[in-house]
């Protein structure tokens, strides 16, 4: 079969809209359509470009479907391919989107998702519990969760608080290292 974009869009669709369970399921899936059916690649560069999605970072169902899209038809093929893969879950997602919307605004779903945030919010209540004292061993760590707190109550960012409270161990840990090994001396 020609490997035109259109073909390669086509075979990835169809893939696209096979393929359940994640990326893992793609490698058969592509043996069968790119290798079997349509001989585009043999299954060394499908395993290779499998192995190479792996190690990047994203969707591997979409990052082989670029290596195999480029290889055919160059950055039209890989556009192609990945627009492929992607339209079947992205149509999904909009008619499921449109689903939800007409059952959410229902009084007993809203019923539903009430009771289900007084249970998310009592499974952080004991996940706190839980962590409570495995967390907060000494003075360091109770100034630690205090000034988060604070900062919390701020609306400061998390990923900011975080942040710094990594930074204050790396540096309280560095000063305790120095203090024991000043002490060995």
């Amino acid at each position: 079969m020609q490997k035109s974009v259109w073909n390669i869009y086509k075979t990835f669709f169809k893939i696209g809209t096979i393929l359940l369970g994640g990326g893992y399921v793609i490698l058969p899936l592509l043996q069968s359509e790119i290798v079997d059916k349509k001989g585009w690649a043999n299954s060394e560069d499908i395993v290779e470009y499998f192995a190479l999605s792996q190690s990047l970072p994203g969707i591997i169902a979409a990052n082989i479907s670029i290596f195999v899209g480029y290889k055919l038809q160059g950055v039209r093929g890989a556009l192609a391919a990945i627009t492929g893969v992607i339209t079947p879950a992205f149509l999904a997602i909009v008619l499921i989107a449109n689903i939800l919307s007409e059952l959410v605004a229902k009084h007993s779903i809203q019923s539903i998702f009430s009771g289900v945030a007084v249970g998310v919010v009592i499974l952080v209540l004991l996940t706190v519990k839980e962590m409570w004292g495995k967390s907060l061993v000494d003075n360091f760590t109770r100034i630690v969760f205090l000034i988060s707190m604070v900062l919390a109550c701020l609306k400061i960012s998390p990923v900011l608080i975080i942040l710094g409270s990594i930074f204050a161990g790396i540096i309280y840990r560095s000063f305790k290292d120095n203090d024991i090994s000043s002490a060995d001396i």
